[in-house]
């Protein structure tokens, strides 16, 4: 079985988000498994150093972007056993940002032709081609409206995932014939709600669409989630299922992790004491093990929650808490977090950036990883954070849900609210707080989360089983 993983990022050679983790993680655990799977991505121009040596020329060609004829080079790079392909093309891609400018429809619609149009040249023919999120969502539809009556891709099929709706690729009617270039009779591919939608093509011209969680899948065909997409999740909710992300437990490994100030094993947790002593002493916060940190990793925007953090943060400094907040977003949230821990030293330390050194050492650190999401396609810190053995409070949402229990019944894993609710949020903090006071049942607690599996190897049985599904 071949695959061809296409995507906007991906790490170790670009790094915005969770896409990126995993389009690093899957395609190395699906060749970990047989499967020969290789990543396409765009060849930015922050990617340096012994990356950008280690690329490898295969070839150029020119590329139809509507009207315009475009260069492309394609690079090669292998990094264990996963091939990668960078598509190259300084104007659309030697830039300081990767999304944010004012042609990125044009740029991804370039990216995503440059997918289908690389194949003949580099003499690989994949299975199925496995798209994600907008900025490659031309690609199943370039497929269908170009390139079915080719031999070399009458057989090939398509995946879509969808990592986030919030970010569908939304522009006016006129980039339709100006950018896009597609024929006039798949306008209502792209029609939706008066403006021209990236993701909702691949949704309709895909042969099978995933979700980053089983919860998100539903939750998609319901207005509160969906941005606007909700009647076309539910007419094409046939062909939906949700796969649960996993992450590497190689990468993250509290036995090996050298940014920890310690490290622990599940069998032998003791020395995550010592990163907690570590964490409070490098952040300035009292080296104090009875109170219980409360950590937050992520983007400081509304829909994480973080509004209610922010209702009741004043009330939840009152406990017997440190809150570790790590992350950038909305300045209005930057400029909150920032002033608050002048008012309250020594219970609220607000680091305004992202460090991947610092978050490793709050997972290790941490007592509790708080994830209050609004709306959470899936989420990787709570899995990262059972991994080390800190324990998630989450909101009981999305794939949040799917993999946090609360442990009232003397068998989960974290601690839930189900209404999106900040005095509820108190509340499941509050019963973290209890537990976290009887020494015995949290260690037992920390043993529970760290033995957790939720590596790739689960989820890549799903995905294999649904690749064989769209194949026959």
């Amino acid at each position: 079985m071949k695959i061809l993983y296409a995507a906007s990022e991906a790490v170790p050679f670009a790094k915005t988000g969770g896409l990126a983790d995993v389009a690093g993680s899957l395609p190395k655990a699906l060749v970990e498994e047989g499967v020969d799977c290789r990543v396409v991505l765009p060849l930015y121009d922050s990617i340096q150093g012994l990356l950008r040596q280690n690329l490898h020329f295969l070839c150029h060609f020119q590329v139809s972007v509507s009207w315009r004829s475009k260069y492309c080079g394609v690079f090669e790079s292998k990094i264990g056993n996963v091939t990668y392909y960078l598509i190259d093309n300084e104007y659309y891609f030697k830039r300081q940002n990767y999304y944010g400018h004012y042609d990125d429809a044009e740029r991804f619609a370039f990216f995503a032709r440059a997918v289908l149009e690389m194949l003949p040249h580099i003499g690989f023919q994949p299975d199925i081609i496995h798209a994600n999120d907008w900025q490659t969502a031309l690609t199943p539809v370039y497929l269908a409206a170009y390139y079915r009556s080719n031999p070399f891709f009458a057989g090939i099929r398509s995946v879509f995932t969808v990592h986030n709706v919030e970010y569908q690729g939304k522009y006016g009617y006129e980039i339709y014939n100006d950018v896009i270039g597609l024929p006039h009779y798949f306008f209502h591919v792209m029609d939706y709600d008066d403006c021209v939608n990236f993701m909702k093509g691949a949704v309709v011209c895909s042969d099978e669409v995933t979700t980053v969680s089983p919860s998100y899948s539903y939750e998609l065909r319901y207005p509160y989630f969906s941005f606007g997409l909700d009647r076309i999740f539910n007419m094409y909710g046939y062909k939906m299922r949700g796969i649960l992300n996993g992450i590497s437990n190689e990468d993250y490994n509290p036995s090996t992790d050298k940014c920890l100030f310690a490290n622990y094993t599940p069998e032998a947790p003791g020395k995550k004491a010592v990163n907690k002593q570590g964490l409070q002493k490098m952040l300035n916060l009292p080296e104090d093990p009875s109170a219980m940190i409360v950590g937050y990793i992520g983007r400081l925007v509304q829909a994480k929650g973080i509004e209610l953090l922010r209702y009741v943060l004043e009330e939840l400094l009152q406990h017997h808490v440190q809150l570790v907040v790590l992350g950038t977003g909305d300045w209005k949230y930057e400029n909150f977090f920032s002033e608050m821990q002048w008012q309250y030293p020594g219970k609220l330390c607000a680091r305004i950036t992202f460090s991947n050194d610092l978050a490793r050492k709050i997972y290790a650190g941490a007592d509790t990883l708080l994830m209050p999401s609004r709306s959470e396609p899936c989420g990787l810190s709570q899995l990262i954070a059972l991994r080390y053995g800190t324990i998630p409070i989450v909101h009981q949402i999305g794939g949040l849900g799917d993999s946090i229990s609360d442990c009232g019944d003397g068998k989960g894993n974290g601690f839930t609210f189900k209404q999106f609710n900040a005095h509820d949020m108190i509340g499941a903090i509050s019963r973290a707080e209890g537990c976290f006071t009887h020494k015995d049942d949290w260690d037992v607690l920390i043993q529970r989360a760290m033995t957790c599996d939720f590596s790739w190897h689960h989820s890549v049985q799903s995905y294999k089983a649904l690749y064989e599904n769209v194949l026959h």
